[in-house]
């Protein structure tokens, strides 16, 4: 097996266009014809076998892997291969085996369960993987390629990869806004697509406490939510959100759709800052002068946080979760105090935690180790506030590993003054202040003094945060995917320690993003023209509520024709359309269990022509006083 060179100095190749980008040495100039293989073979010897050096605590197997990889194909590339294990490999097939660990190392030189290579033979191809996990990114990159290329062929060669940085994804705020399972799925297989392998999500959050302002009644009735609903009588009251709330059965589903393709779900539950949720249901425990801080000095603080994570903690199939630990700050005591209680509490659940389930746990960081935050060296800190702390010199040089969020990657949804509503490609290619691209040892764009070296052995990786800091109906669930979504696949060829030029990015990028499997963020629509349905609804009140779709599409559709004060129109999936909702006669949209209501009504007794049209990002809903943009962020 060839030794792959440093994953940061891969070099985009024109033979096989993939993001990351991979260094593809080629063998002669011949091709081979995938389009004709009809197997994928995984290894006997291996096919059970498992990654159990990862995060996960649910790994897939090989096989589990080679499964989701054939169910790809077909819906990629409409190929039928079916899985079978054998010893060896026959002729044109996709042969899924192990090998030797040692052959790949990361940044920091260390050896890497995700790593691969894939060869090219004249006869079939052969995926070789550190691991099951390193096998799977192997078949995106094959996907990929194939996806992209178009004539179901392949340039003989090799490729040998694997990424510079262990942990590397996305974060999503689903505390300030609630998003369905169904959504958070489809992003797991959208990120997967590009190699990444966390997605942080967010749990439990409040919209700003302006104290200032805020009364305690105020305070209480302040948008805050949790977002794990369960039954225990001992965290009764915490969660009052039933219908925007997941179940153990639906979070547990979300983790092992997610682990199907390679991505963990690192859960976070917010304290002792950003808990007003947890104050709202035990007020006494809170700060009296800003109920979104706890008061660590009251003696049922620690415990109830304690009972939070241990009736949670078996839900979490991972060896790492989130304690929050963010912007413990307060104008009315002293620095010094607060990160002597921060340090405590941090410390307190920290130990918990690792002894009720054995978990590491990793927190924000709001006070470094200078400013009295002297915790634990096993809690890793997510570092994303330049003002908290210098993150280089403050926690890997004291023995802390450090897991880069910096707020250059920081979006936020819909608006925000200090932050943008998309990715930053300037700064993730050419984020280095000594010239050249962002990479996760990047921690300051401007002082390269403030940088850890690319090899620093304390930098665990990198994620990128998106915050809902405004209401829950600020923007709608597929405004979260499109705020990122020219930007992901860029984020993850950085994170994955590859290089890729900027002004080969687009064109690839849009070539590929079409491709990505398990995933309809796009609400792509099949239709024979722009117009996707067309009901005439005096027709079909005489024909006992079977409307014929005029588009030439053939969505029929079928109504009870009965009345109701919910007044529901369309209902196609995850957004729905309705006249009134009991309580308000405005035409409104429902995505994400928020409504959009309309300024307008339809008038009463009388047929009225109306369409609602949507392209991209944009959408707009015309009716008898004529035309209202309803999103339009082009």
């Amino acid at each position: 097996m060839l030794k792959p060179t440093r994953p940061f100095i891969k070099a985009t190749c024109a033979q096989l266009s993939v993001i990351p980008s991979v260094e593809f040495i080629p063998i002669g100039d011949g091709t081979l014809d995938v389009s004709s293989f009809s197997t994928i073979i995984v290894d006997h010897k291996f096919a059970n076998s498992r990654d159990e050096d990862g995060v996960t605590l649910i790994p897939p197997t090989l096989t589990e892997f080679a499964k989701t990889f054939s169910q790809d194909l077909a819906s990629v590339l409409d190929w039928r291969l079916s899985v079978e294990t054998a010893g060896s490999t026959n002729s044109s097939a996709i042969f899924s085996t192990l090998g030797d660990p040692g052959d790949f190392l990361d940044a920091a030189g260390r050896p890497t369960s995700e790593g691969y290579s894939l060869d090219f033979f004249p006869t079939g191809i052969t995926i070789t993987g550190v691991s099951p996990l390193g096998v799977w990114w192997g078949m995106r990159t094959l996907l990929q390629h194939l996806a992209a290329n178009g004539t179901g062929t392949a340039p003989l060669g090799r490729v040998v990869d694997n990424p510079g940085w262990a942990t590397r994804g996305m974060m999503l705020d689903v505390a300030r806004h609630y998003y369905p399972i169904e959504f958070l799925e489809e992003m797991c297989a959208y990120m997967s697509f590009y190699k990444q392998n966390t997605w942080h999500i967010h749990l439990s959050d409040n919209l700003w406490n302006n104290v200032r302002l805020y009364s305690y009644e105020h305070q209480q009735g302040l948008y805050a939510a949790f977002r794990l609903w369960s039954d225990d009588p001992t965290v009764e009251g915490l969660n009052t959100r039933r219908k925007e709330s997941y179940t153990r059965e639906e979070f547990d589903r979300l983790q092992y759709t997610c682990s199907s393709r390679g991505v963990t779900i690192l859960p976070e539950i917010e304290a002792p800052g950003h808990a007003l949720v947890i104050s709202q249901w035990k007020p006494e425990i809170a700060l009296p002068t800003d109920m979104s801080l706890l008061n660590i000095s009251h003696p049922d603080t620690i415990p109830t946080v304690k009972t939070i994570w241990g009736v949670f903690l078996p839900w979490f199939h991972t060896k790492v979760v989130h304690m929050g630990a963010d912007e413990y700050r307060h104008p009315t005591l002293s620095d010094d105090f607060l990160a002597s209680e921060y340090t405590r509490f941090v410390q307190g659940i920290n130990d918990f935690i690792v002894a009720k389930s054995g978990k590491q746990t990793r927190i924000w960081g709001s006070f470094p180790p200078r400013q009295g935050g002297n915790t634990d060296k096993g809690v890793s800190i997510q570092h994303w506030a330049p003002w908290e702390a210098n993150p280089q010199w403050d926690f890997p040089q004291n023995g802390y590993k450090v897991l880069n969020s910096g707020d250059r990657a920081y979006t936020v949804g819909k608006w925000s003054e200090p932050y943008p509503q998309e990715l930053d490609l300037d700064f993730i290619f050419s984020g280095n202040p000594e010239g050249g691209p962002f990479y996760p040892n990047i921690f300051d764009n401007n002082n390269a003094t403030n940088n850890a070296p690319l090899d620093d052995p304390n930098i665990l990786g990198h994620i990128a945060a998106q915050w809902n800091d405004f209401w829950p109906n600020a923007t709608t669930v597929l405004e979260a995917y499109y705020q990122w979504k020219d930007g992901i696949a860029a984020v993850a060829n950085q994170q994955w320690g590859s290089k890729l030029f900027r002004e080969d990015y687009a064109d690839l990028y849009a070539v590929l993003q079409p491709h990505a499997p398990g995933q309809n963020l796009d609400r792509r629509i099949p239709s024979v023209s722009p117009t996707i349905v067309d009901y005439d609804f005096v027709k079909g009140r005489r024909c006992n509520g079977k409307y014929k779709d005029e588009s030439g599409n053939n969505y029929h559709a079928v109504s009870t024709c009965s009345n109701s004060d919910e007044g529901i129109i369309l209902q196609p999936g995850d957004s729905e359309l309705w006249f009134g909702n009991g309580t308000s006669n405005a035409v409104m949209l429902f995505s994400g269990k928020s409504a959009y209501a309309l300024n307008y009504t339809f008038p009463i007794g009388e047929w009225t022509e109306a369409s609602l049209a949507g392209q991209g990002r944009s959408g707009s809903f015309e009716g008898a006083i004529g035309k209202m943009i309803l999103v339009d962020d082009a």
